[in-house]
């Protein structure tokens, strides 16, 4: 099977869509020796380190048409390069399906009130109508809860929409843990207003009262000064993988207080650290970290409060919740999400040429 990629995402340096391409990439390549993997794009991007022969790059033409890459672009890179099926890893696919079309989901944020605002117009419009135009044969979302989500929004018939997990790279693991001089929580992540990042300034702005422990901020996003300006947090900036997993591991605890996600990529890394993880048990999330991580209501600040102080004093049952951790995400891979995305693409396929 030949299978064109929008590697669109990989103009970026971070982030979970980044992981998601990146990652789905090799692990097909690697599973499925005998396929081939274009990424593809209108735009220059990073090809992932360590591609394998039979994963290749293609960069749309300069041409009036190839600009028009929705449009027109991405059929012509589509037929040029012999693809049997193209997958829109965000949210999109061409409007002229030449060829089918697999569609990844990851989540209904652009559609829900608290996300305003977050996502670019041409998702909020776009899709929607693409989905509805069935100009996507298959449409592959990382959850049960985004599934039944989807199905409920856009009414796409269930035979259509298939829940295929994402998981954490080889990268993540325990690890020696960050350098730092004192215990500290640990939040990565975005800033928009669905991750609640204001409950876990409250209350650590309580706990830095009683202890002295710092608050670490990771992500390519500016943090408000109205958090980066107060006593004891620490903005990092961007940092990479292998920082990253020594900060999860390190952690008195790793924060996730988001009120919406799709999957919750940064659960996963922490818990395949060994971390514990404190996050608000929104559905998505709750089905991902299983007993690996400890849920609380996103909007409950004197349990968030008692979990960080018990998390410091190095709670009996918080252990044991960090071996369940390792023991949860032990259940994802990339090699278990490639398989079942080809699973997809053959279905795609099949379906499209009956």
């Amino acid at each position: 099977m030949h299978v064109a990629i929008d590697a669109t995402p990989l103009i970026n340096t971070s982030g979970g869509l980044v992981r998601y391409v990146r990652e789905l990439a090799l692990a097909l390549a690697a599973e499925f020796p005998d396929d081939k993997i274009i990424l593809m794009s209108d735009q220059p991007f990073r090809v992932p380190e360590g591609a394998p022969r039979n994963l290749r790059a293609v960069v749309g033409g300069s041409g009036f048409l190839e600009r028009r890459w929705w449009l027109c672009g991405a059929q012509k890179a589509i037929l040029r390069v012999g693809a049997n099926v193209f997958h829109g890893t965000n949210f999109v696919v061409p409007w002229l399906p030449l060829k089918p079309c697999v569609l990844t989901l990851h989540d209904l944020a652009p559609w829900r009130a608290e996300s305003s605002g977050e996502t670019s117009a041409f998702v909020h419009r776009r899709t929607p109508l693409q989905i509805g135009l069935g100009l996507a044969a298959r449409i592959i979302v990382p959850t049960e809860a985004v599934r039944r989500e989807a199905i409920e929004r856009f009414g796409v018939h269930p035979s259509r929409i298939h829940a295929v997990p994402h998981a954490a790279c080889s990268k993540f693991r325990p690890t020696a843990p960050w350098p730092h001089p004192k215990p500290y929580f640990f939040y990565v992540g975005d800033i928009v207003g669905r991750k609640n990042l204001m409950l876990v300034a409250e209350a650590f702005c309580e706990i830095r009262n009683r202890c002295d422990v710092d608050l670490l901020l990771a992500g390519p996003a500016r943090f408000p000064k109205s958090l980066t300006q107060r006593p004891g947090v620490l903005e990092l900036g961007e940092v990479a993988d292998e920082q990253l997993a020594q900060l999860y591991t390190g952690a008195a605890a790793c924060l996730h207080p988001s009120r919406y996600e799709g999957f919750g990529l940064p659960v996963l890394e922490a818990m395949q650290c060994g971390a514990l993880v404190i996050a608000a048990g929104c559905p998505a999330v709750r089905e991902v970290a299983g007993d690996g991580a400890l849920l609380l209501e996103a909007d409950n600040p004197k349990a968030w409060l008692n979990a960080m102080q018990q998390a410091l004093d190095g709670a009996e049952y918080l252990k044991q919740v960090r071996q369940r951790a390792l023991k949860r995400a032990a259940q994802y891979s990339w090699s278990k999400t490639a398989r079942l995305t080809r699973q997809v693409y053959q279905k795609a396929y099949a379906g499209f040429w009956n």
